[in-house]
């Protein structure tokens, strides 16, 4: 009985321990996870605290008090690659309104009166209706008097609107009732008029251009007693060039303007208000996220009381690879020389357009971009700007383009190295003959470029479309001829896009009928039409070797800056868009018959001269204008190009040089304007004087 109670006794201080070993470990277990909840929880606290206490004070002034922006600030400024300016910023001063909630008509004309007495407004903008509009607020019982009362019952039964109860007064207001205006109250009408002008909530501008520092001055020291009005200063865009290249830099809105309503969904959802300025056009729009600056930012803390919390500033700079310099001398040339064609050159008449492109053909940049518009004007010529015509212009290449059209006859086997054929007049029938310039007799296809022949590309394309061609026999091709050529030729870049960094770049004109002399015609230049950027960037190709580079007017974006460009943010690289499939022995040998074009007895001889060992194609093609804008062509004309690039053996830039409706009528080469000879040696000699 006694051991029975020991071994019990045992048992139970065994389980005992047992129990406190276990009630121990679980002590510690939870002293373990206390102690790593804790450690999370202070963890925690510190990156909540310090860590992110800076973000964690935003969120918290985001969700409980009101941030405002402030004025859009200036936007960066526009360079050329060497430093100078393009567009810079200029301040504006200002005079503003914005309505004050519960501000009666009858205050507003008082304010408008006020101001006219402070400034000087010129009313000559002033509508009639306006007039009369100002006329019904001053005069609301005289207004409704014109109104008969049997108009008046039928206004109270619905049957004649508000609007239409208006219209009459308006109607009924005479000539007598407006003439007791006097100077004073039409310019009272007009600030008037301008206040209420739009949107209620909107902020107007009164006055800026022609602001007097006086007038600025005491506004702002009267203020007090203008309720709604203030003086602002504003920016706005400065071009210390004037016209040079002032298209392609582009537009920017106004601040009355603010975006425009094409496009304010788009901006909208970036983030913008509908009266930020913004670029509406070309450069200015195509970089408006660099451009645009950054809008300072307020706490509001009460009743007209802001705290700055953040500063504004201006938008970043960019670099064009544009070098004004150049830039200027090719838009005076091309001007000259236009104005000398209309007075001195015959068949000129329909000749109002020139355009040239320098571009480096290893990088894509453009050195120098600009197209003129001639107009005569009160018997006088007058220039206008048409650099866009660069990108949305088309033109008929001529035999321009025969490199690329040689290109299909390597690649596909139609034309041999060295291959020689005799070139006279073929003829299909039901079509006229088609011939070369001349008959050149037998000729190799280094010659066939060298003197441009037609019919050697006319047998090429023959070939090409796997047919056989018998004098004045009908001709049969595989329409999918066209396909091959125009794939060959975009690798060029000729009937596609580019690529430049511009808004609005059309691809040219592509025909759509496949009859076999339309692709005879189509290998000699005479069918699809092109851009001037596009015949640039084909030459540049060619140039390089074969590689189709994007072309591109941005350099570079750097940080802004008081004095001069420091802090780079970003360089453009070159980008190879593709490389035309042609073997290299083929290249070289296209690049040698163009290196003999511009050789004595080439067709480009004596356009660019031959020290600086020029290479290229020239092209006059048969092209039509509508000469009186019924819709309907009906003349034809001649247009000239020149595509080429030097020093042949290392080429370091490309001229594209293009005159459409070079001359009127069926009129012989030689009676033919030489407007792209004269352009072509003088934009090469002056960049070869500043680079070389």
């Amino acid at each position: 009985m006694r051991k029975k109670i020991i071994n019990h006794y045992q048992y139970y201080k065994k389980s005992r321990i047992n129990q406190d070993l276990i009630i121990n470990r679980r002590y510690k277990l939870l002293i373990g996870i206390i102690i790593i909840c804790m450690s999370f929880l202070v963890t925690g606290l510190y990156d909540v605290q310090i860590n992110k206490n800076n973000y964690y004070k935003d969120r918290l002034i985001e969700l409980t008090q009101t941030i405002v922006e402030g004025d859009s600030t200036p936007r960066g400024r526009i360079y050329d690659r060497n430093g100078n300016i393009l567009v810079d910023n200029v301040a504006v001063k200002k005079i503003t309104y914005k309505k004050v909630a519960g501000t009666s008509t009858k205050e507003e004309i008082s304010l408008a009166y006020q101001l006219g007495n402070l400034i000087e407004i010129d009313y000559k903008e002033l509508k009639e209706a306006a007039l009369k509009d100002f006329w019904i607020k001053n005069n609301p019982e005289l207004a409704n008097a014109k109104i008969t009362d049997k108009e008046w019952e039928r206004y109270e039964e619905r049957r004649l609107s508000e609007t239409d109860i208006k219209n009459m007064k308006l109607d009924r207001i005479t000539e007598e009732d407006l003439s007791v205006y006097k100077e004073e109250d039409l310019e009272a009408a007009y600030i008037y008029y301008l206040m209420t002008d739009g949107y209620a909530y909107a902020e107007k501008t009164i006055k800026k251009d022609g602001l007097t520092d006086e007038e600025y001055a005491v506004v702002a020291e009267n203020l007090s007693n203008l309720k709604g009005f203030n003086t602002k200063l504003d920016w706005d865009r400065y071009y210390p060039n004037g016209d040079v290249l002032r298209s392609i830099l582009g537009n920017v809105s106004s601040s009355e303007s603010g975006i425009p309503s094409e496009s304010k969904d788009m901006y909208l959802s970036l983030g913008y208000a509908l009266t930020d300025r913004v670029g509406i056009s070309y450069l200015e729009s195509q970089y408006e996220s660099i451009l645009k600056g950054q809008k300072a930012k307020y706490l509001v803390k009460g009743l007209d009381e802001y705290e700055l919390i953040e500063e504004g500033t201006r938008g970043n700079d960019i670099v064009l690879t544009i070098d004004l310099e150049l830039q200027k001398e090719v838009e005076k040339i091309i001007e000259e020389e236009l104005l000398y064609a209309k007075k001195h050159d015959k068949y000129t008449e329909n000749l109002n357009t020139a355009f040239v492109i320098i571009q480096d053909p290893n990088t894509g940049e453009i050195l120098a971009l600009a197209g003129r518009e001639i107009v005569k004007e009160d018997g006088k010529y007058k220039f206008y700007d048409y650099s866009t015509g660069v990108i949305n212009a088309t033109v008929t290449p001529g035999s321009s383009v025969k490199a690329a059209s040689h290109t299909v006859g390597y690649k596909t086997g139609a034309v041999k190295i060295g291959e020689v054929r005799y070139d006279t007049c073929i003829k299909i029938a039901a079509t006229p003959e088609k011939c070369s310039y001349r008959n050149y007799g037998n000729i190799n296809d280094l010659e066939a470029l060298k003197y441009s022949s037609n019919v050697y590309q006319f047998f090429t394309a023959i070939k090409v479309g796997g047919a056989t061609y018998s004098y004045n026999q009908p001709l049969k091709i595989n329409k999918k001829a066209f396909t091959t050529y125009r794939e060959i030729f975009s690798q060029y870049g000729l009937g596609v896009k580019t690529g430049i960094d511009l808004p609005n770049e059309i691809v040219g004109y592509k025909g759509t009928s496949t009859e076999a002399g339309l692709l005879l015609d189509f290998a000699i230049g005479q069918y699809d039409n092109y851009t001037p950027i596009q015949l640039s960037q084909y030459i540049s190709t060619v140039a390089n070797g074969g590689s189709r580079l994007r072309p591109h007017l941005l350099k570079a974006v750097y940080e802004p800056s008081k004095i001069k460009l420091t802090n780079l943010i970003y360089q453009t690289e070159v980008e190879v868009l593709n490389k035309v499939d042609l073997d290299k022995k083929y290249m070289n040998r296209i690049k040698e018959g163009l290196r003999m074009v511009f050789a004595p007895g080439g067709t480009g001889s004596g356009f660019i001269s031959q020290k600086y060992k020029p290479a290229g194609k020239t092209g006059t093609a048969e092209s039509f204008v509508d000469t009186d804008g019924d819709g309907i062509i009906d003349q034809e004309t001649l247009s000239t190009v020149l595509v080429a690039y030097a020093p042949y053996d290392n080429p370091v830039v490309s001229f594209t040089v293009v005159t459409p409706n070079n001359a009127t009528g069926d009129v012989s080469y030689n009676q033919m304007s030489k407007i792209n000879n004269r352009i072509s040696e003088k934009i090469s000699r002056k960049y070869f004087e500043i680079y070389e």
